[in-house]
């Protein structure tokens, strides 16, 4: 089946955060919204189908999680990225976010450190932060137009207080898929100071020509047994509002302890749609994803052409995962507020500032290219007339 993602559906006036709280975070209704981490493409057929045909019985009562919904993922995983789990090995969250605090909150201790790497998906701040840890900021070298983690810097930071990072692989916002060199270099500093990792892995499944994801689970044996891995088919298939996802524990004594306070907070009910969802998209997913992969993957580089060819001053930086990409503006010499207001006033764009990113993320902004071509193609324009008048 060929499918079409030249087609935008109608989002506003459904409760959709993207759409109908522009005037809230823009103060302004009219902009092309490209910041929220979804995309303006319709879920796939066989999810609506699936949701639907759910629907049809008249019950939504409380639901589990079958032995087909854990083997979904598991046999994505093998077939997609050649990574074995266990069922033993899964829980699901509600989200991504919601793993992290729980993670946080059952495996270390207030005030025991908490490493994240900037610029970084900002509620990465908030759970440190929330959960009354001390966070430390480690930020990803910019060196020669390219992202690299800064393993000497993370080394200089890590103290007897240190129990925890946090990474993001791949990185949002600035698009990197991590090397399985550049994982091992990360998890052979942990080693030496037994600190655990938990990974925001969400955008697995969106990378990009030779570029491959490597599962931190799968770089050793250290990296197995004290780590945590977040994913979901969300980002992957535009399904975020059904509030399901799964981690991986590979560690019976970890796993132990994130059960544990998962079920005091009793979270371990399913969504009734979000399971039907969660175990279609994997089951049926596999070519739907190839040809959106195929289609952002052109817009990407529609974009960098765009810049390149037409305001030059603006670098993109190569997209090698995620559909988000990181453009830098600082050539322009204005302020962040500034910039913004650029964005919103003159451009009608809506973006994600990079400063929300973390303090190194100045002069920079993040843009969703998960939306019809034509849409994303019309909003550059739109920002390199803004910028040249």
């Amino acid at each position: 089946m060929q499918y079409n993602f030249d087609i935008q559906p109608d989002r506003k006036d459904t409760n959709c955060f993207k759409h109908d709280a522009l005037k809230t975070v823009f103060n302004a209704g009219d902009v092309t919204p490209l910041w929220v981490a979804d995309m303006d493409f319709e879920a796939p057929d066989f999810i609506k189908n699936a949701v639907a045909e759910r629907a049809k019985h008249p019950v939504y009562g409380y639901t589990f999680f079958s032995d087909d919904f854990y083997k979904s993922v598991i046999d994505w995983m093998q077939n997609r990225h050649n990574y074995s789990m266990k069922t033993s090995w899964l829980n699901v969250t509600p989200g991504v976010v919601t793993g992290i605090s729980v993670a946080i909150m059952a495996l270390t201790n207030p005030d025991d450190q908490i490493i994240i790497q900037s610029p970084v998906y900002y509620p990465f701040y908030d759970l440190v932060k929330a959960n009354n840890r001390e966070l430390v900021i480690n930020n990803l070298c910019n060196k020669s137009g390219n992202y690299k983690m800064d393993i000497n810097d993370l080394k200089s930071k890590i103290t007897d207080k240190t129990k925890m990072i946090i990474i993001s692989n791949p990185h949002n916002p600035v698009g990197r898929v991590w090397t399985k060199d550049e994982l091992k270099a990360l998890v052979d500093a942990c080693e030496e100071h037994n600190i655990m990792i938990i990974a925001d892995e969400i955008h697995c499944d969106i990378t990009y020509g030779k570029n491959k994801y490597t599962p931190i689970a799968e770089v050793s044996d250290y990296a197995r047994d004290n780590s945590i891995t977040f994913i979901a088919p969300s980002k992957t298939f535009n399904i975020a509002g059904l509030s399901t996802s799964i981690c991986s524990i590979p560690s019976e004594t970890i796993r132990e302890q994130f059960t544990t306070l998962k079920n005091r907070l009793h979270f371990d009910t399913g969504n009734v749609f979000g399971t039907v969802a969660f175990e279609a998209a994997y089951r049926h997913g596999n070519e739907w994803l190839n040809q959106i992969l195929d289609y952002l993957n052109k817009s990407a580089e529609m974009v960098s052409n765009m810049f390149a060819e037409h305001l030059p001053e603006v670098k993109v930086y190569d997209l090698e995962g995620t559909y988000l990409m990181w453009l830098d503006f600082s050539s322009l010499n204005i302020s962040d507020d500034d910039l913004n207001k650029l964005m919103v006033e003159k451009a009608k764009v809506g973006l994600s500032q990079g400063i929300s990113f973390g303090e190194n993320g100045t002069g920079f902004m993040r843009m969703n290219i998960g939306s019809p071509r034509t849409v994303i193609e019309d909003a550059v324009n739109r920002i390199i007339k803004a910028i040249k008048e």
